[in-house]
């Protein structure tokens, strides 16, 4: 059902609301929010969007587990982020620019929430180090589009008080979520040798939360995510977290044959999606570690390194912002398709514009790949925002491929 975003300001009292784990939200929250209903299940349109959430009604809470780097500890997977899905499995990002804030840390130590900011150093951890960074990119995507954590729902609002209970609420729901005890408790451990099925692995997490499944993410058939889904009764600081299925298919892990390797050097573990690139972030939360799938970038790699990505007329370059393509499943592969339009293979150069017949590309061993060769080259390599063009196969000077971001 559609919601009327109109944010009306109710009766607030004195001193903050206890969440789950103990924590608490800012002293100001502590709206009066009679008999609310629960997102994606209401019956009439909600016109007070600081006791409901809308349009982002399900709540996922994502958790990631990385071994090459090794990031967090060996026997904890760690958070991904909380974000806000509507009901339909697409979502909102960034929806207030003036609210992306880059100093996440600071923040968190001027309210005084030290033990926050050491379990975030403990558990939300950026694989390539940029912790702050990694904050930043997951609150101004995601954080500013819950609708109960807007500033009109504080009363008497101090600036940037609701990160820090964005925050908080997402260190709380995944201490309630302990993926590794969990598996670990149904056999499931890391190892470099054994493999286990989709099957077991969503019935050992079932067992903890009846009758709802996960959202699990693979790549190259190694468990690397996991997503819980929730709907929410009130607002995300003080309301009821309900378990529920994914609001759409996106588990990307193969039925059987899949690695969960441990954290102990014992393989190769791909890059997780989802942290911050160096040059643009990828606007999806299409099945995570799925390939050519949903929305995200065109990275190119020359010799196994990134250098660059791929913007929407279909050059290269190699600073700036990536363009953001959306790719889209045929018969026999898939379109890709950016903002100047459909992106094809003309004149034997990689294009993308309103009148572009469509090229169906398939993946080759993850890479993007034209009638089925996965070279591309270009007569020399991108510098800057100085543009070159792709052409499919290996003919030209500078080769490369190119990857899904």
């Amino acid at each position: 059902m559609p919601s009327v975003r109109t944010l009306s300001k109710l009766a607030f009292g004195g001193a903050g609301v206890i969440l789950g784990g103990g924590q608490t939200v800012l002293g100001t929250f502590s709206q009066s929010c009679p008999n609310p209903q629960l997102s994606c299940h209401n019956t009439t349109v909600v016109e007070n969007l600081c006791c409901f959430n809308a349009p982002g009604g399900q709540l996922l809470l994502t958790q990631f587990w990385d071994t090459d780097p090794v990031t967090g500890p060996e026997d904890s997977w760690t958070i991904h982020g909380l974000w806000p899905d509507r009901c339909d499995g697409s979502f909102e990002a960034n929806c207030d620019p003036s609210r992306e804030y880059t100093n996440i840390s600071a923040i968190i130590k001027s309210f005084g929430k030290d033990d926050l900011l050491n379990d975030m150093e403990t558990y939300w951890k950026d694989y390539k180090g940029n912790d702050d960074s990694f904050w930043s990119h997951e609150w101004g995507k995601h954080g500013t589009c819950i609708s109960t954590m807007e500033p009109e729902c504080y009363d008497e609002h101090k600036a940037t008080e609701e990160v820090v209970d964005f925050f908080q609420k997402t260190v709380d729901l995944f201490k309630e979520l302990p993926s590794y005890k969990w598996l670990e408790e149904a056999g499931i451990t890391p190892s470099d040798s054994e493999t286990y099925t989709t099957d077991a692995i969503q019935a050992a997490l079932s067992a903890k939360r009846p009758g709802v499944e996960v959202t699990l993410g693979c790549k190259s058939g190694r468990l690397n995510e996991i997503w819980y889904h929730y709907d929410v009764r009130g607002p995300v600081q003080t309301g009821e977290f309900v378990p529920a299925n994914p609001d759409g298919p996106k588990s990307s892990c193969p039925k059987s044959g899949i690695k969960y390797l441990p954290k102990n050097g014992g393989g190769s573990q791909p890059k997780p999606t989802g942290t911050k690139p160096t040059t643009g972030v990828p606007t999806s939360t299409s099945a995570p570690g799925t390939p050519f799938s949903g929305r995200g970038t065109l990275n190119v790699q020359v010799d196994g390194s990134k250098k660059g990505c791929i913007i929407s007329a279909g050059t290269w370059y190699t600073s700036g912002t990536c363009a953001t393509f959306t790719a889209t499943s045929s018969d026999s592969g898939f379109t890709l398709s950016s903002s100047k339009g459909p992106c094809g293979v003309v004149g034997g150069a990689l294009t993308c514009a309103s009148k572009v017949p469509a090229t169906t590309f398939t993946a080759v061993d993850g890479k993007l790949a034209a009638g089925g060769n996965a070279a591309w080259s270009s007569n020399k390599v991108a510098s800057g925002t100085t543009q070159q063009k792709v052409y499919a196969g290996a003919d030209h000077d500078t080769g490369f491929e190119i990857v899904w971001g």
